[in-house]
């Protein structure tokens, strides 16, 4: 272990039409140091996470961060990018520049403002994060994209529209306990699983309940190295943090294991010394339900195919031996692609501490994120444990 969170903040996500990705920047970073109880002038490098990918005007927005506060000034700043996965991009940046000691104190942030995009010009944006030379013509966008996976996975294995109804009523019921989520709402199992005027399919299998949240919004983390954290008022150690890269075309894989998934996790387990059954709860990215559907299978949680079954075994509920997305996960909270990576980490901090609220998975004492970019192209996972 060579660096610990030690402070965070998380602005709401949602349609933030008042907002900019300046004003969403500075008022997560502020909230991240006064919540590390650090000053500006002792942080020594800044990393930021922003996929952009035409959403701002605005496309050099590292020294953003620095109108936080003057003391920022001259402080090294990056901006880092990987799909989906930017903002676990950025975190993981960050443990890296600590680990080579060049860094004591490095403040993370990720962000994103998507809402004041027009729907088309989304649909071109988020297929920036396919593969554009053989899959930019797939219809419906990012979500046809899922969508064809779906319809994969239901030819393989038999129709999973329960399984996914599942999945998102699951996720609906606990964002309701979530301040910073977009959607507080309990749909229930029966809207989830029935087309309908409110609830219309959007690409093959995939209805709109199985699609994750167009969102701005924005958070920031504090990361120091253990014998600075175990000064400070709360300690978050990272007892693993694994980064594995796939092919990028659909077409070099297969498409319904989620291998980058797996090998990522089996890295950061072996690294963190443990087992799945030793972790306390999950974080994982559920831009779609059948992508936590599948990655229920990619981690070891069920054979292939078998999902469902620990579905419905109630395994992945709060209350359930190896709880999935407490947070209400991309599927409640929303999606602001800079920002998820981050706000992952955010999460699975509060619940270490005890500071989850409604949220809150008593005893919580080892905590998984898994942050995927593109389709299961770029693949982090990070273990997560208290220290103090």
């Amino acid at each position: 272990m060579t660096a610990c969170i030690v402070g965070w903040a998380h602005t709401p996500f949602g349609k933030m039409d008042a907002e900019s990705v300046e004003s969403l920047l500075v008022k997560a970073a502020g909230g991240a140091l006064k919540d590390a109880g650090i000053e500006a002038k002792d942080v020594d490098e800044v990393v930021l996470g922003h996929f952009n990918g035409g959403f701002s005007a605005q496309d050099f927005t590292a020294s953003l961060v620095l109108q936080t506060s003057p003391d920022l000034r001259f402080k090294r700043a990056t901006r880092v990018e990987n799909a989906c996965a930017t903002g676990s991009a950025a975190v993981h940046q960050g443990l890296k520049s600590i680990a080579a000691k060049q860094s004591r104190i490095v403040l993370v942030c990720g962000v994103e403002q998507m809402t004041t995009t027009p729907g088309p010009e989304i649909g071109k944006n988020l297929l920036k994060c396919s593969y554009v030379k053989e899959e930019a013509a797939i219809e419906g966008g990012f979500a046809g994209i899922f969508g064809q996976i779906a319809n994969q996975y239901f030819q393989k294995y038999g129709d999973q529209s329960d399984a996914l109804a599942m999945i998102a009523a699951k996720n609906h019921k606990n964002g309701v306990e979530n301040p910073y989520a977009q959607m507080r709402k309990d749909f229930g199992y029966d809207f989830c699983r029935n087309p309908s005027d409110k609830n219309p399919y959007v690409a093959g299998p995939l209805k709109r309940t199985d699609c994750s949240l167009v969102s701005d919004g924005a958070a920031a983390i504090v990361l120091a190295d253990v014998e600075t954290a175990l000064r400070m008022n709360k300690a978050i150690a990272f007892r693993a943090a694994q980064h594995v890269q796939d092919f990028l075309p659909m077409s070099r894989r297969d498409i319904l294991k989620f291998e980058g998934c797996t090998e990522a996790w089996g890295r950061a387990l072996a690294q963190a010394g443990i087992s799945l059954d030793d972790l306390s709860l999950v974080e994982t990215h559920d831009c779609f339900t059948i992508a936590e559907l599948i990655e229920y299978e990619a981690m070891g949680l069920a054979k292939p195919g078998e999902g469902a079954r620990i579905l419905a075994e109630g395994v992945t509920e709060k209350t359930g031996r190896l709880p999935v997305n407490p947070s209400g996960g991309l599927k409640a909270k929303g999606h602001p692609i800079g920002a998820t990576g981050v706000s992952m980490h955010t999460m699975a901090s509060m619940q270490l501490m005890g500071d989850a609220g409604g949220m809150q998975i008593p005893g919580a004492r080892l905590a998984g994120i898994f942050n995927m970019g593109g389709a299961a192209v770029a693949n982090y996972v990070s273990i997560l444990e208290r220290l103090r």
